[in-house]
């Protein structure tokens, strides 16, 4: 991708806030669970993170204030929208075509046919009924007008749904702002590079894979569905400094099961391996309540390899201490479509939060037995 002025200032902040705190990439991309490369690339305005999330969390871990953070994701709006600007494809161009002329522009004028003999016995219904040649946009208009009038009268006799009263809150909930804000990321790749989609397309219909933080906007496009493994981040941030938040478990919803989609796998990278596997939620959806299961990560960007171990619920956060949740779905034996349920409490209040992709399901498909595709470079294919 390009870089362009707004992608040069967001690179220009982080990388500042990067040299103030100190640490390396590794050390800094444990603790957002992002890859060190993937750390480097937003450093180099190689790439722009498609959520402010990640980039927020570091602002918070390198000491930044509430101005410094205003001011970053002041930046990072305006990368992010050049960057979509960038990568939203080009629209088709549409020709104009010209309606062909008819055979006959204007009706022409029934012939006059001799006058009716009168019927001395018509009766009055008879007389009144329009005759044959009466012109059809005047019959149309009138029974337009008879719909209309008759639509009228139904709605002023029946009151309408909109004007009904609304739901009543569910018991155990309140209407009261939740005491915290969240956010997901539902188009990640393990270590920064390695995905698999399915998508209905041959494999000269789709386009070479993108840089992560392009993902989205490929998969939209594609109409791509997650293959064999989907990773879904989940950010939690309090509202308030000092009253913490408890998140007390992570549910797995599964609301339809089918058959795998018979589709085309590709693979976003021949080979990928990162030095750190993040502590996450395992969840395996073939089972038939599926868990999420915390799992430890492994660090091996030093000299031995380290485990980083999973930390299970409850957890607590503030403004200015949020939390991240990994959750890696997988499924070998079907094509589901599943939400998450997170419980909380806060203040003498309790509540579950429906977490779920823009308002629809998460949605991965198994790729067992279905023909594997990788891009190669150097071919361009």
């Amino acid at each position: 991708m390009p870089k362009d002025a707004a992608g040069e200032e967001f690179a220009g902040l982080v990388r500042s806030l990067k040299a103030r705190d100190g640490r390396s990439y590794e050390a800094l991309g444990r603790r957002l669970s992002v890859s060190a490369s993937t750390l480097h690339r937003y450093c180099s305005g190689a790439t722009v993170p498609q959520e402010f999330a990640v980039v927020d969390r570091l602002a918070l871990l390198c000491g930044a204030d509430e101005e410094e953070r205003r001011a970053l994701e002041a930046a990072w709006t305006e990368a992010n929208r050049a960057r979509r600007r960038a990568a939203s494809p080009a629209p088709t161009p549409v020709l104009a075509v010209s309606a062909a002329p008819e055979s006959n522009p204007e009706p022409s004028a029934p012939e006059p046919g001799p006058d009716p003999t009168p019927n001395p016995t018509a009766t009055e219904a008879d007389r009144a009924r329009p005759r044959r040649g009466a012109p059809a946009p005047l019959l149309v208009a009138a029974a337009v007008g008879l719909v209309v009038l008759a639509l009228a009268a139904a709605l002023l006799g029946h009151p309408t749904r909109t004007a009904s009263a609304p739901a009543s809150t569910a018991p155990g909930r309140t209407a009261a702002p939740l005491p915290f804000t969240w956010s997901i990321g539902s188009q990640l790749w393990e270590g920064g590079c390695g995905h698999t989609y399915l998508v209905d397309r041959a494999p000269r219909a789709v386009a070479p894979p993108p840089v992560t933080a392009d993902s989205g906007a490929w998969a939209g496009t594609h109409g791509a569905v997650h293959g064999g493994k989907a990773l879904v981040r989940i950010t939690v941030q309090g509202r308030s400094p000092s009253d913490a938040v408890v998140l007390h478990a992570l549910h797995v919803r599964v609301v339809d099961r089918a058959a795998p989609l018979p589709w085309n796998a590709y693979r976003m990278d021949n080979g990928c391996g990162g030095a750190l596997t993040p502590r996450h939620f395992a969840v395996d959806l073939d089972r038939p309540r599926p868990l999420a299961r915390p799992v430890d990560g492994l660090d091996a960007s030093g000299a031995k390899v380290r485990k980083i171990p999973a930390v299970s619920f409850p957890y607590k956060v503030t403004s200015s201490d949020p939390e991240e949740l990994l959750v890696s779905a997988r499924t070998a034996s079907c094509d589901c479509r599943w939400y998450l349920e997170l419980e909380w409490s806060a203040g003498g209040r309790t509540g579950t939060v429906r977490i779920t992709d823009g308002g629809k399901p998460f949605r991965t498909s198994g790729t067992r037995g279905r023909p594997a595709y990788v891009h190669d470079s150097a071919e361009g294919r």
